[in-house]
């Protein structure tokens, strides 16, 4: 009989994850899903950059790849990425940010998606980003 796969769960301390009660991310079998991510200073809980989406997004993805590496996988393994931006004129730099990040190579880039237009918890807040992996 075959056992099910363990879930593994992530947490930093971006304090909106206590406050409303969800993780960084979650890992099942070989697939990870990283919640939606901003530019928290872990140390301080505050907002970092509030005047650049470019650094923001940055930001979220170098917290990102930190929660797949600890969940087991490897940037590599990001296979979609949802960036949701707030504003029309901010997202060539949070599409510089992502291949920056995760798409140097077109060939093997994740499947991404940008939604423009989005609201977020702090109005200062310029981007939100969503990944999944798969570690094979």
């Amino acid at each position: 009989m075959t056992q099910p796969p363990v879930t593994l769960f992530h947490r930093t301390s971006n304090p909106y994850e206590v406050q409303f009660g969800y993780s960084r991310g979650v890992r099942k079998g070989p697939f990870i899903f990283i919640s939606g991510t901003t530019s928290i200073d872990p140390s301080t809980q505050t907002l970092l950059h509030p005047n650049s989406a470019y650094d923001q997004a940055k930001e979220a993805f170098t917290t990102i790849i930190g929660a797949v590496e600890a969940l087991g996988g490897t940037s590599k393994d990001i296979v979609r990425v949802r960036m949701f931006v707030s504003n029309d004129e901010d997202c060539n730099d949070v599409g510089k940010a992502l291949k920056e990040s995760l798409g140097n190579n077109v060939d093997s880039g994740p499947a991404a998606t940008m939604i423009v237009g989005a609201r977020f918890v702090d109005a200062k807040m310029k981007v939100e980003i969503e990944a999944d992996a798969i570690v094979l």
